[in-house]
């Protein structure tokens, strides 16, 4: 079967999932699916199909791939309600099952807190970050939520500013997205958001190596921290390092999936006799 410019096949879409220009995903399984398979395509929301004009505005002008079960009725219906909105929308083919099928991950929803209001999960941490603090957060934006929210505060007050502003603590004692033994935060969420890819994997060595002085890990290492350690000397405010940080770990992951296998063949000087 042709692909249709009104739909996306789960490779072409795998390849775009972690990119800055990966586009908004909606899974609108009906519920009956979706509880026999409480798992989301990294970086999708739920919605229903049934109240598609309602919410087709939020997503005006925006790139969108919907999902279904099968990538059928549910998922083209939805993507034609969207394009009649203004969106550039299409369906993914063979839906939630092909994506599986195909042995790509998938992220419990059970391992993701509770959004918003707003429809954001909602994260604190210590202020002035270095490298599992920026890391952490361009996996969620990445892979989890694109529309997260990251507060920034003094190391004592993280846990009260979790309990009052309903937000997630990360990257401090005692609380479940922390080091585990000699992982670190990045490697943790790694496993338990279901993102063990081989890329991944690497890029999660690369910062543990550079968060935990274990440099000797991975020869890539020492360039994340020194990169890591120049952000946090150019940037007084913690969200714009991590903007800044975006696009770091953007190049890193990118080099883990697509460039590790090149080299810079700058021709070797010869010794002058």
């Amino acid at each position: 079967m042709s692909t249709s410019y009104t739909s996306i096949s789960p490779d072409k879409l795998s390849r775009l999932i972690g990119t800055a220009n990966a586009p908004t995903l909606i899974d609108v399984r009906i519920d009956e699916d979706f509880a026999a398979d409480p798992r989301l395509i990294p970086g999708a929301t739920r919605r229903s199909h049934l109240d598609v004009q309602d919410w087709a505005s939020s997503l005006t002008r925006q790139s969108v791939v919907v999902i279904c079960q099968k990538g059928q009725k549910l998922s083209e219906g939805t993507a034609a309600w969207l394009r009649c909105s203004n969106v550039d929308a299409e369906s993914l083919e063979g839906g939630h099952l092909a994506w599986k099928e195909a042995k790509l991950p998938t992220v419990p929803v059970g391992r993701m807190p509770k959004r918003d209001g707003r429809g954001r999960t909602v994260w604190v941490t210590r202020a002035r970050p270095k490298i599992d603090r920026i890391a952490c957060p361009w996996l969620i934006r990445r892979f989890i939520d694109p529309a997260a929210v990251f507060l920034y505060v003094s190391a004592p007050e993280v846990e009260a500013t979790a309990d009052r502003f309903n937000a997630t603590p990360f990257d401090i004692e005692n609380v479940f997205w922390s080091h585990r033994g000699e992982l670190c935060t990045f490697d943790v969420m790694v496993q338990e958001f279901g993102l063990s890819t081989p890329p991944m994997l690497r890029l999660a060595e690369m910062v543990r190596a550079a968060d935990t002085a274990r440099l000797d890990l991975s020869p890539e290492a020492p360039g994340l921290l020194a990169a890591s350690l120049g952000l946090s000397r150019m940037f007084d405010d913690d969200l714009e390092q991590l903007d800044a940080g975006m696009l770091l770990y953007d190049a890193f992951y990118r080099w883990c999936r697509d460039a590790t296998g090149e080299t810079h063949n700058w021709p070797t000087n010869k010794a002058k006799r």
